[in-house]
C-alpha cells in the first residue's frame, strides 16, 4: 500500500527494533499493531511521543479491540485503522496524521521563531530604556547643579548630599531601586528654592521670621513642581519632607518618627552633615570629625537614632573622600520608568 515513490518504508517485527530504526534515522511515521511480542503498541507509543513527539503514530487494531483503538487516541495516537486493512482508509489516515503533524511542526517553529523575536525585540527595548534611564539621571543631575549654581555658597552641594544619602542606604541595606528613589530626590531636594526671592536666598545675615516662613515654602513649592511626574512620585515625597525632624519640630509638617519617609529620614543626617562641613555666607566650614559628632549628639531629636547608627557606622574617611572627589564618584541609580 505504502511503496515508491510517495512512500519509503521500513518494516520492523517488534517494539524493540522500531526504537532501534528511529535511533538509526528520521522516519515521519509510525504504523503498529497494538498486540506485538514484547513491548506493546500502546508502550511504543508512549516511547515514541517522548522522544520523538513530532512523529506521526497510527495503530491498527481488530474489530474486537476498538475501545483499544480509542484509548490509544487518547493516549497521543494520531488515528487508528481497522482491520482487514483497505488502502482507501490506509492512505487517507495516514496523509490526514502527516499533514496534522506538519502543521504542528509549522506551528511549533513559528513559536521558536517568535520567541527569537520577542527576545531581539526585547533586548533592543531594554537598551532604549537604559538610554532613557541614563538621560533621565543627566537631566536631574544638570538641575541639581542648577539649583546649586543659583546659591552660589552651596555648589555641589546636591551631589554631594546624593553620595552621602547613598552610602547611609547601603549601610542599611536598601535596594538597587530604593537607591534610584533615593539618588532623584536628593539630586531634586531643593527645586522648590527656585521659587524663593534672591534678597532671602542670598541674604548673607539671618532671616528675619517673615523671611524664614518664605524660605521654608521650598518644601511645598519644590513638592508641586514635581509631584505629578510619574517617575519622580517618591522623589516628591522626600522633597516635601527632608526638612521634618525626628521629634516633630521640623517643616512643613511637623511628622515624627517613622512618620517621616525612610528615605527623608536618611536624606536629612547627610543634608545636615553637609551644612555642617561646607562653607555658609554667615560661617566657616566645621570639620569632619565636627560633623560626626554634632550628628551624634542630634539623635533622637532631629535625627532617627537608626539611621544615626548606620551613619556613625561608617568609616571617618569616607565623607572627606567624597566631599572631594564628587565628580569622579558621581552615582548612576536605576530609574524605574
Amino acid at each position: 500500500m505504502l511503496r515508491p515513490p510517495s512512500y519509503c518504508c521500513s518494516t520492523a517485527t517488534n517494539g524493540e527494533e522500531a526504537l532501534v530504526a528511529l535511533q538509526r534515522e528520521p522516519f515521519d511515521a509510525v504504523i503498529s499493531d497494538l498486540q506485538m511480542p514484547g513491548i506493546s503498541g500502546l508502550d511504543l507509543l508512549a516511547e515514541v511521543r517522548r522522544s520523538y513527539p513530532h512523529v506521526a503514530f497510527l495503530v491498527t487494531t481488530g474489530l474486537d479491540d476498538v475501545e483499544v483503538g480509542v484509548q490509544a487516541m487518547r493516549s497521543g495516537a494520531d488515528d487508528y485503522l481497522v482491520k482487514p486493512l483497505m488502502e482507501s482508509a490506509v492512505l487517507a489516515s495516514l496523509e490526514s496524521a502527516l499533514h496534522k503533524r506538519y502543521l504542528e511542526q509549522q506551528v511549533e517553529n513559528y513559536r521558536q521563531h517568535l520567541e527569537e523575536m520577542v527576545a531581539e525585540r526585547t533586548g533592543q527595548l531594554r537598551q532604549a530604556l537604559e538610554r532613557l534611564e541614563r538621560s533621565y539621571e543627566d537631566t536631574l543631575e544638570a538641575l541639581g547643579r542648577a539649583i546649586d549654581l543659583r546659591d552660589t555658597e552651596t555648589s555641589g552641594h546636591s551631589q554631594r548630599v546624593c553620595l552621602y544619602s547613598i552610602e547611609i542606604a547601603r549601610v542599611m541595606a536598601w535596594t538597587e531601586e530604593q537607591l534610584g528613589s533615593l539618588a532623584r530626590g536628593a539630586h531634586l531636594h531643593d527645586i522648590g528654592k527656585l521659587g524663593v526671592p534672591d534678597a532671602i536666598l542670598l541674604k548673607p545675615g539671618p532671616l528675619t521670621a517673615d523671611e524664614r516662613k518664605r524660605m521654608q515654602r521650598h518644601a511645598q513649592i519644590g513638592f508641586d513642581l514635581v509631584k505629578d511626574i510619574a517617575f519622580l512620585s517618591d522623589a516628591a515625597e522626600l522633597v516635601l519632607s527632608h526638612h521634618e525632624r525626628h521629634d516633630g519640630g521640623g517643616y512643613p509638617r511637623g511628622l515624627k518618627g517613622e512618620e517621616i519617609l525612610p528615605s527623608a529620614r536618611i536624606f536629612a543626617v547627610a543634608d545636615s552633615f553637609d551644612a555642617i562641613t561646607s562653607d555658609r555666607p554667615y560661617r566657616r566650614a566645621s570639620s569632619f570629625e565636627s560633623g560626626l559628632q554634632i550628628i551624634r549628639d542630634c539623635s533622637g531629636t532631629q535625627f532617627d537614632p537608626q539611621v544615626v547608627t548606620a551613619f556613625l557606622s561608617i568609616a571617618a574617611e569616607t565623607w572627606p573622600a567624597i566631599a572631594n572627589h564628587q565628580r569622579q564618584l558621581a552615582p548612576r541609580f536605576p530609574i524605574s520608568v
